[in-house]
């Protein structure tokens, strides 16, 4: 097992160093770099002007161009840049960001507790019920309550989530019909007036519509499968053993199906757990005015800020490798039969 693991974390180098690779190779060949959007904005700044005003806009592409470069790190070769890149990320050193003017790690520390607010909670609660219901779907396995149930986690996951978003806004947020729920931020301008119960009600009243529109998609999946799994379980001969010794269906069902017919749930926890924080979050954050991880990434795309791309990226590949490792982990754990040294020879 531990011979395993280590080859994992070797592994784990060359998936990183290949995905920072192919996404600086592809930077080089985009069009409008972090200097082309200074320049562009003061070229912006200064239209409608007579030709005056153009001849200055060209005096200062003259001018200002290579100092731009320089300050922005372009004016040496592609591949230093790269291997500069490298040494600095493997020191956890991730740059500027070139339109903020911040620190790519102190940015991303920023907009942390909007995305692990919306995947914390969105992941709980999906998760929550889903399960139960998709028991409940198992043993009620053809019967109306399975079909409607079915139907209705099928319509939520075929609704997307900003569409979802907007109806909520319009009818709850202030829009055509009810002003229940506000519509931006995590938290009231009298925040620090409030009490810890206060603060408490008034974070999840902020939350509500944001979770609402990420969560109701998140159902079909694992519903499904848990009921999936459920079912071949229990057609399994030693359920049937089971019962024939006179045990009570709880007992069947939570004693001997349970552990196995949660292997596949257990083993996609920790990819599930972070998936929520990063995956369908830009539409929601925009449409409730939310500064989380996805509308920095999203924002640093169109802006061309690299370092921000880059330094991001890495951040989220370190921890998807991570999680990865974590998810084969508890496989081990739920089953002890699985032999990964077997496997890797």
């Amino acid at each position: 097992m531990l011979t395993y693991f280590f080859k994992r974390l070797l592994l784990m180098v060359p998936t990183l160093l290949g995905v920072l690779t192919v996404t600086f190779i592809v930077i080089q060949f985009v069009p409008g770099g972090p200097v082309e959007q200074v320049l562009a904005e003061a070229r912006a700044s200064q239209k409608g002007g007579e030709g005056s005003a153009y001849k200055a806009s060209r005096d200062i592409d003259k001018k200002q161009i290579e100092e731009l470069k320089k300050l922005y790190g372009f004016d040496k070769p592609a591949h230093v840049r790269y291997v500069e890149m490298l040494g600095n990320f493997a020191r956890f050193d991730l740059g500027r960001s070139f339109m903020q003017n911040k620190d790519v790690w102190s940015l991303i520390k920023e907009k942390l507790p909007v995305s692990i607010s919306l995947g914390l909670w969105t992941f709980l609660v999906s998760y929550l019920i889903s399960i139960p219901l998709g028991v409940a779907k198992a043993v009620r396995d053809g019967s109306a309550f399975d079909t409607l149930t079915t139907t209705l986690v099928l319509i939520g996951f075929a609704i997307p989530g900003f569409v979802l978003g907007v109806l909520l806004i319009v009818l709850f947020a202030g829009g055509s019909f009810l002003d229940w729920f506000p519509l931006r931020g995590l938290s009231s301008d009298n925040w620090a007036e409030l009490s810890w119960p206060g603060r408490i009600v008034d974070y999840f009243w902020h939350l509500t519509l944001p979770l609402f529109s990420l969560m109701i998609g998140s159902f079909a999946v694992t519903t499904l499968l848990t009921k999936n799994t459920f079912v071949e379980e229990i057609r399994k001969q030693y359920v049937l053993v089971a019962r024939a010794k006179g045990l009570s269906q709880r007992q069947v069902l939570y004693k001997h199906i349970f552990r196995n017919a949660l292997i596949p749930l257990v083993t996609g926890f920790p990819s599930a757990f972070v998936g929520a924080f990063f995956a369908g979050s830009v539409l929601i954050e925009t449409l409730f005015s939310l500064d989380g991880l996805g509308l920095l990434g999203y924002e640093a795309v169109i802006r061309r800020d690299y370092a921000v791309v880059l330094g991001s990226l890495y951040v989220f590949t370190l921890i998807g490798l991570f999680v990865k490792l974590v998810s084969d982990f508890l496989y081990v754990v739920v089953d002890p039969r699985v032999q990964f040294e077997a496997v890797s020879r």
